[in-house]
């Protein structure tokens, strides 16, 4: 017990060493900053009047009488910290880090408290992260590149409180250009999933540059297919094989699963569309009988299940399924799970922003793999359905 409480005094000690050793630096630093001050503005009719004590949250604890210079005219400012300022500006980075890998505002709390001393209410936490709102809005409005060879639209849900808490849906489209960057072009939060919103989604995309596009890629909601069509009507579709494969095993029987699974895997593993539909008439041959549902279900969307075939082979592994838009989707579920529900539309807009924000510096740099190799054919296909860029323009 007496080594314990000997430890912790002396850590507390060495703290208030730390302290106080920075506490002396910040002030000398000051009294330099207002010694230049009145060096640069030697017209001002003005003294220096002492100083003021403050508080100021550091990596190192609270300095509770940080002594600030002061002149008579007020017309000093440090660059230590902003007038008001009431922690480095560490601590609102570190804030908003924190927030952006998923950790509620109370969590936050509790670990600025064991660092600094003293706690900060979730309130304030969020206050803090509220600078991240004017970067939200100028992020959502930002001006988009006009050409995507690829869209990937899918949409997540979450509970949000408003009066109550309900599940709410988050709009994602992921674009990828011709060259094979990937970008997440935009977030809408709010409501049910439903072809209308989607067509409200794809109309603000339009609008904010991306007017040319190939092929969108999603799941099977209906109406999706409708709504990318009539704001981009030159643009394919391509319905995801993962997820109509997924559902066809699960109204199979246990024993079929292995066979149909390899019999579908030869219609989407085709080299060609004449080849895939020879392997589709094969397929409904040997389960039409058991399973007419199925074989119906795989006629019907036979042409959206294999638009990708019309593509470059190099891209068709990136193409074919929501894979990729999945993948991003699982990392926002990752950074929200921490929290049972979010406290408003702006909470889930600040962390959903941060890691599409991450997500896009980290892309800007990489490649999808295969669209190297495509990128003259994915060329000449914008050609040939809009037009040269310079004459899409002039056609405007």
């Amino acid at each position: 017990m007496f080594t314990s409480i000997g430890q912790n005094n002396l850590e507390n000690q060495l703290d208030e060493l730390v302290r106080s050793f920075v506490q002396e630096k910040l002030e000398t630093i000051m009294k330099e900053e207002m010694n230049q001050f009145f060096e640069e503005n030697p017209e001002l009719k003005n003294y220096k009047n002492g100083s003021y004590g403050r508080q100021l949250d550091t990596k190192y604890g609270r300095i509770q009488d940080l002594q600030v210079p002061r002149d008579r005219e007020n017309a000093f400012q440090t660059q230590v910290f902003q007038p008001y300022q009431r922690y480095e500006q560490w601590l609102g980075e570190t804030i908003i880090t924190m927030y952006q890998k998923g950790m509620s505002t109370r969590e936050i709390g509790n670990f600025l408290e064991r660092i600094l001393g003293h706690a900060y209410a979730p309130g304030t936490i969020s206050n803090i992260t509220d600078v991240v709102m004017e970067d939200i809005r100028a992020w959502q409005e930002r001006s988009l590149q006009k050409r995507y060879a690829v869209l990937y639209l899918d949409g997540t849900y979450l509970k949000l409180r408003r009066d109550d808490v309900a599940n709410e849906v988050v709009y994602v489209v992921i674009g990828v250009t011709e060259d094979g960057y990937r970008e997440i072009l935009g977030f809408y939060v709010g409501g049910q999933e439903s072809s209308l919103g989607w067509e409200e989604v794809l109309s603000d995309i339009y609008r904010r540059g991306c007017e040319e596009v190939l092929l969108g890629i999603f799941d099977g909601l209906p109406g999706l297919e409708e709504a990318m069509k009539a704001i981009y009507p030159k643009a394919d579709v391509q319905r995801c094989v993962v997820h109509k494969v997924r559902n066809t095993l699960n109204k199979v029987r246990q024993k079929d699963r292995s066979a149909i699974s390899e019999d579908m895997k030869a219609i989407y593993q085709s080299n060609s569309n004449d080849e895939a539909e020879k392997q589709l008439d094969a397929f409904c041959e040997t389960w039409q009988k058991k399973y007419p549902k199925i074989a119906r279900s795989w006629r019907e969307d036979f042409n959206v299940l294999t638009t990708f075939l019309n593509y470059p082979s190099s891209i068709r592994p990136m193409i074919y399924t929501t894979n990729i838009i999945e993948r991003t989707m699982k990392e926002f579920k990752k950074r929200l799970k921490t929290m049972n529900s979010l406290p408003s539309e702006e909470a889930v807009e600040k962390v959903i922003y941060m890691v599409s924000d991450e997500c896009n510096t980290k892309w800007s740099t990489r490649k999808l793999r295969g669209f190297k190799e495509a990128s003259p054919e994915l060329h000449a296909m914008f050609e040939e359905r809009y037009g040269s860029q310079t004459e899409s323009e002039e056609g405007k």
